[in-house]
């Protein structure tokens, strides 16, 4: 099988020096591999999303050099896919509609649900919004990652009922991302630890659907001077395409990778091909990092 990576940004902001490190590190992975780098736009949150950030994601990573391999996926086309999976598993009563509450979930052990509506055989010919959880049947308490080796949950996460369909309405990350992973036929998963947590239910997925589960290579985080991870939430900001290879030199840094003596006088093509030639994962630190200009 051959090599393909993804970067899947959301459209909820701009991309900031967290994402570009993303970014980057699962292009180089890819490539360094001869394999396929995929850009996909998982726009399933209209809420959050803000007006013409898609185009601007593609934009900033053609400046970079970040060229993808297919046509852009976008999960807004997908909705009806995603829906039919659902109600299938409905159907085989593999998953279940659930009423309860954020705060009866909050007030359980640990926020972790307890299957409490698993056999309570609710329909949607009431009224009240019901999420769809996953009658867990295929629970993963361990994988090997890429950079940090063996991980192992540490919670009752691991056996809990998760939804997969929101109350609001919306299809919930963790089916999405792996319908559509396997979909597009990725082999590796290059992204940041904060998703460590979500791994474990994405596997039982792949479990449940009985899909060829991917490499996962979860990359350490870039910290503001909170000491909190750069992310749209917490206000990092955008990154600018005025200065493509300094930033690029930076975000290989912090990846642990060596940097030519002379990158001042490549052009952006010649200083990622040179990444990718000499890209070592085994290298990328396992602690995140404090980004404290940015």
């Amino acid at each position: 099988m051959s090599n393909v990576g993804r970067f899947a940004p959301s459209p909820s902001g701009l991309l900031h020096f967290g994402s570009l490190i993303t970014a980057l590190a699962s292009y180089l992975q890819a490539k360094s591999n001869n394999g396929e780098w995929l850009v996909r736009i998982e726009d399933i949150d209209p809420p959050r999303e803000v007006v013409g950030a898609a185009q601007k994601i593609l934009f900033t990573l053609e400046q970079f050099g970040l060229h993808w391999d297919r046509d852009v996926l976008y999960q807004s086309n997908r909705l009806t896919i995603y829906q039919d999976i659902i109600n299938t598993l409905l159907k085989n009563k593999l998953a279940y509609y659930c009423n309860c509450t954020r705060q009866r979930i909050h007030g359980l052990i640990n926020h972790t649900y307890d299957n409490h509506c698993r056999h309570l055989q609710l329909s949607t010919t009431t009224q009240q919004p019901m999420a769809v959880r996953i009658k867990q049947t295929s629970s993963i308490d361990s994988f090997i990652d890429g950079i940090r080796g063996k991980q192992t949950i540490m919670s009752n996460d691991a056996s809990e009922d998760f939804i997969i369909y929101r109350k609001d309405g919306l299809i919930a990350y963790n089916l999405a991302v792996v319908i559509d992973d396997h979909y597009q036929g990725v082999t590796e998963i290059v992204r940041g630890a904060d998703l460590l947590s979500v791994t474990f239910k994405q596997l039982s997925l792949y479990q449940l659907f009985n899909f060829t589960v991917p490499h996962y290579y979860h990359l350490p985080l870039a910290l503001n001077s909170d000491r909190r991870k750069l992310s749209k939430q917490n206000h990092a900001q955008p990154i600018s395409t005025n200065n493509v290879r300094q930033l690029t030199v930076d975000a290989l840094r912090f990846l642990g990778q060596s940097i030519p003596d002379n990158w001042q006088d490549a052009s952006q093509e010649q200083l990622l091909q040179w990444a990718i030639d000499h890209w070592q994962i085994k290298d990328i630190p396992k602690n995140d990092k404090l980004i404290s200009s940015l």
